[in-house]
């Protein structure tokens, strides 16, 4: 039977976020991405870390895992290695990703592992307040942290382009239609998928607002960008976030859609142990451990 969205559905829980917050709309797409490729919810694995996003793995009935602030991507990547014939989705905030994960998910761009990273990106820490995040504009303040940010904020679409991720690519949660159409690509790609989903904070975010993003969002898709060109991609990056202060009556620009999609070989597929079948599903009548212990102990 096709996968459904009832399938996916959680009779226990449902969503605690704020009422109006942009994380309802990437759970949404998420569910509607999974169900268009008629993914079994028994071969799907929801990695998460700590932050309002790294809860949605509670509310979609798939495999899941909730981690340690930053930490998602080894907990995937070790996922991979056991079963690499799972679909394994890892989720975090900009501050969990771009501030204490970032060391992780650019090594396993890097290394093209067959994952997606979908990232809720408010630029701010919203479980704890709304302090600055490493996607914060410059000039931001609030009553969290009342002093304006001077740091410039990280450009999630050029980090991810030096990193060697094969597809990246901006979503805002405002638009559940392309948001899915991304998620649906992502998923597809085999190696690194980084999807960096706008996602206004209703509660401590009161500047890059739904309305706010309305009057800047274009889909690159209509402007004739070539998603196989890495430095058209990277032209495109440097238009948001600016990395000063705006000029009197100047209007940001925020592209989404794919900036960039190639293919080469994955980290799995370099790994011969895995290369042909997943660990998991290896016989084990062959292996002999006691010469190994023998020689360790």
């Amino acid at each position: 039977m096709p996968t459904t969205l009832q399938d996916l559905q959680i009779d226990y829980d449902k969503p605690n976020w704020c009422p109006g917050c942009g994380d309802f709309g990437i759970w949404v797409s998420l569910k509607n991405a999974i169900v268009q490729l008629d993914l079994k919810p028994w071969e799907v694995v929801l990695v998460s870390g700590i932050g309002c996003s790294s809860k949605l793995p509670y509310w979609v009935k798939t495999y899941g895992f909730n981690g340690l602030h930053g930490r998602p991507m080894p907990v995937a990547e070790g996922i991979r290695l056991a079963n690499n014939g799972l679909t394994v989705i890892v989720i975090g905030g900009d501050g969990d990703q771009f501030a204490e994960g970032g060391n992780h998910w650019l090594h396993a761009a890097r290394r093209n592992v067959n994952l997606t990273l979908l990232i809720h990106d408010n630029q701010v820490y919203g479980l704890t307040t709304g302090q600055f995040s490493p996607t914060t504009n410059i000039g931001e303040k609030n009553k969290a942290t009342p002093v304006p940010v001077v740091e410039a904020p990280v450009n999630a679409m050029q980090l991810a382009l030096s990193a060697g991720a094969t597809f990246v690519a901006r979503g805002y949660s405002g638009d559940n239609k392309q948001e899915t159409e991304l998620l649906v690509e992502a998923i597809k790609h085999k190696g690194f998928s980084i999807i960096d989903t706008m996602q206004p904070c209703v509660t401590f975010n009161h500047h890059n607002t739904f309305a706010w993003f309305y009057e800047r969002v274009y889909k690159l898709e209509e402007h004739g960008h070539d998603m196989t060109n890495k430095m058209q991609a990277f032209e495109r990056a440097e238009e948001w976030p600016l990395r000063r202060p705006l000029n009197e009556g100047e209007k940001e620009k925020v592209a989404t859609g794919i900036f960039f999609k190639e293919d080469r070989p994955t980290w799995e597929d370099g790994t011969p142990q895995i290369a042909q079948t997943p660990l998991v599903k290896q016989s084990l009548e062959n292996i002999h451990v006691n010469p190994l212990l023998d020689e360790l102990m």
